[in-house]
């Protein structure tokens, strides 16, 4: 389905359904969506919401013969503990099969997503390096610092293309790059000299619709600023409900070296 989401193209969701895990899940865009599609397009009456697998719609992106950037599970988090290795290993599958696209990953759950790329390495038999296909982009939520600090460092740990951090809702100053998670501008860090490549590419944005919590400016500036030191593509989505997307006259929508060249 195509979206207006201002970083994708499409979303595809074989899974839909989640639970609150952290305070950027507050006011879920995702929930309310369900909730009005209560009893249609696979969202079940009694719990709209719930976590559910979608076998008829693991195919759609085999049927795109245009290069698409495919935001998957949009309507959920693919690393919930809901759905099973089973149910992951269908979506992998197609994203391997379908090397015309670029799908991106986000989660909230990178625990989860580091346990079942070292289950699939161990039962393939291949290198943990190689699971996750060029065209996969493996992504956490980062409201907060708190979340940054959890998240991050685990998302460091799996091997992939384009690793990448979304501070959306941005709920409070996050420092990134000046911690060592992997492509910080600290001497002598941890990850860094352990030839980590880190982060890839940061999204930041206002939280939108009813109850939306105020970002201030000071935050994104300070994350910018931070991506501009060291070299990190970043791409700012909106201010919040106002839906201004310019910072100071200038509209910042910076990508990984792939993504540049298939918008």
């Amino acid at each position: 389905m195509s979206t207006k989401i201002e970083w994708a193209t499409e979303t595809w969701n074989p899974a839909t359904g989640c639970t609150k895990i952290s305070e950027g899940c507050q006011n879920c865009y995702a929930k309310r969506m369900a909730n009005r599609l209560r009893g249609r397009y696979g969202y079940p009456a009694d719990e709209p919401f719930r976590v559910t697998f979608h076998k008829d719609r693991i195919e759609q992106p085999l049927k795109w013969k245009k290069p698409r950037k495919i935001f998957v599970c949009s309507m959920g988090d693919l690393f919930h503990s809901g759905l099973t290795g089973w149910m992951i290993n269908n979506v992998w599958l197609v994203i391997r099969n379908a090397p015309q696209h670029i799908f991106i990953l986000l989660t909230k759950r990178p625990g989860a997503m580091k346990a079942w790329t070292r289950a699939a390495a161990q039962v393939k038999a291949w290198p943990v390096e190689e699971i996750w296909p060029e065209n996969a982009w493996l992504g956490v939520t980062a409201e907060n610092q708190k979340c940054a600090d959890e998240r991050i460092p685990i998302l460091l740990q799996i091997p992939a293309a384009v690793r990448f951090v979304s501070v959306e809702p941005m709920l409070g100053p996050v420092d990134i790059f000046n911690k060592c998670y992997g492509n910080c501008i600290v001497n002598d860090c941890f990850y860094c000299s352990r030839d980590n490549k880190g982060l890839d590419w940061v999204i930041c944005g206002g939280e939108t619709g009813p109850g939306a919590r105020p970002m201030k400016k000071d935050w994104v500036y300070g994350l910018k600023d931070q991506c501009v030191a060291a070299g990190v593509p970043f791409f700012f989505k909106k201010w919040g409900p106002s839906g201004q997307r310019d910072i100071d006259g200038e509209t910042w929508e910076q990508w990984p070296e792939r993504g540049k060249h298939e918008r």
